[in-house]
């Protein structure tokens, strides 16, 4: 719900999403689940399911990251070729977010991540035969970790220039550095 260049962050968060080239984008809620999602109806016209943004409700999300993912996996259709994975407190630019998507692609490999600085960021592209593995993950086995230690040595490193790939917000100071540091959305 934090103002971000005009407008929600979530909102912004998904518009970077869809100009990415992401087909559906299913928002997981938990705190504040009705406000998140009368922001992201009225944001995009026709609704949420008429522009692929889709809202979805996790009534576990205190006990943990993971059962937002796993809320966000049962959601998407059995056919999905391609995870994104992104919280909306990393949020990314759709210039970010479309490189990693379309390194992804071209190499074939079944996780996908920027690398800024020798480090890892996000978003995490995922091959959709991971399904199962994501959906298995735990608290106590690190989340996501589990799958990338897993595929350690198959995962395609997308160097990047910017320190975008590794931002997190998790205070008020940390988002006054990240609206310093990220581009204007509007100018794009």
């Amino acid at each position: 719900m934090l103002e971000w260049f005009g407008a929600s962050l979530i909102q912004r968060q998904v518009e970077a999403l869809l100009d990415a080239g992401v087909d559906e984008v299913f928002a997981v809620t938990g705190d504040r689940a009705e406000g998140v999602e009368s922001v992201l109806s009225s944001a995009f016209s026709g609704g949420l399911s008429g522009n692929h943004v889709h809202a979805v409700r996790n009534p576990d999300y205190l006990s943990g990251k993971t059962t937002s993912i796993k809320a966000g996996l049962a959601a998407l259709p059995a056919d999905v070729e391609t995870i994104v994975l992104l919280a909306v407190d990393q949020p990314r630019p759709s210039w970010l977010i479309r490189d990693v998507l379309e390194s992804h692609r071209s190499k074939g490999a079944p996780i996908s991540s920027p690398v800024y600085d020798g480090h890892g960021g996000h978003p995490l592209v995922f091959d959709g035969s991971l399904r199962a593995e994501l959906a298995a993950i735990t608290e106590e086995g690190q989340g996501v970790r589990q799958v990338l230690r897993a595929h350690a040595d198959a995962m395609n490193p997308v160097e990047v220039d910017t320190p975008l790939a590794r931002l997190d917000m998790n205070t008020p100071a940390d988002a006054e550095a990240a609206r310093d540091l990220f581009p204007d959305p509007l100018d794009a």
